[in-house]
């Protein structure tokens, strides 16, 4: 009970750390302003917020779901990732460390989504909503990327329960824009302050986290790679 309970707190914290890093937390604070700003009604920003949010959520479950049954269905690849897995686990989490500390970068291009296209969905209600959600999370960026396919993806395919990890994943990229949909809603103005504090720790929670990937990734090649020589 307490791995699985570790392995979906790790998967929801790097949804989290995915939402306050610099891309995505630039789409989220995108959706909060086109969600209000298109919306009259405060109760049904909330509700949009709930549906932006649903829309990452399925997102990243179905192209999770697509990667990792994928993997596991093909006979060679299931064999492959059952024999060298946690010998593959080491490296990518120290690299994805690396990336987290700014010592290695690398470019990414993700999905690109027009302004105009953006504010269209944001004004079509929930339905858009929804879409918008959707099309935010499959924007990868390197942050997101690195975090969805270096950590989150092998971290699923090492775990009995990973095939509902990126739907885990999902509700921590949504939680900015639940938390100011809320927050505009019931006309909690202080919300904004703590968000700001939250998105100035963006860069010590990266740094955090990044170390501990690469305690984790060394841990992973010591017991699996250079312990079996």
């Amino acid at each position: 009970m307490i791995e699985i309970l570790i392995v979906l707190g790790t998967a929801l914290w790097l949804g989290i750390l995915t939402s306050i890093s610099p891309c995505p937390l630039a789409t989220n604070i995108a959706a909060v302003s086109f969600l209000s700003k298109k919306i009259n009604h405060p109760k049904a920003v909330l509700f949009a917020g709930i549906t932006y949010t649903l829309g990452r959520m399925i997102a990243y479950a179905v192209l999770g779901m697509i990667i990792i049954t994928s993997l596991v269905s093909i006979p060679f690849m299931a064999n492959f990732l059952q024999k060298y897995m946690n010998k593959i686990l080491g490296p990518v989490l120290v690299f994805v460390g690396l990336f987290l500390l700014d010592i290695i970068c690398f470019n990414f291009s993700g999905l690109s989504i027009s302004k105009q296209r953006q504010e269209s969905l944001a004004a079509s209600g929930l339905k858009g909503s929804f879409v918008l959600g959707m099309l935010f999370a499959i924007a990868f960026c390197p942050i997101s990327a690195a975090l969805f396919f270096g950590s989150l993806i092998p971290l699923s395919l090492n775990n009995t329960y990973g095939i509902i990890l990126p739907f885990i994943y999902g509700i921590g990229t949504g939680l900015p824009v639940l938390v100011f949909s809320f927050g505009i809603a019931f006309g909690i103005s202080s919300l904004s302050h703590w968000f700001n504090k939250m998105a100035a720790l963006e860069k010590y929670t990266k740094k955090i986290t990044g170390s501990i990937f690469i305690l984790v990734g060394l841990y992973f090649i010591w017991v699996y790679i250079a312990g079996r020589m």
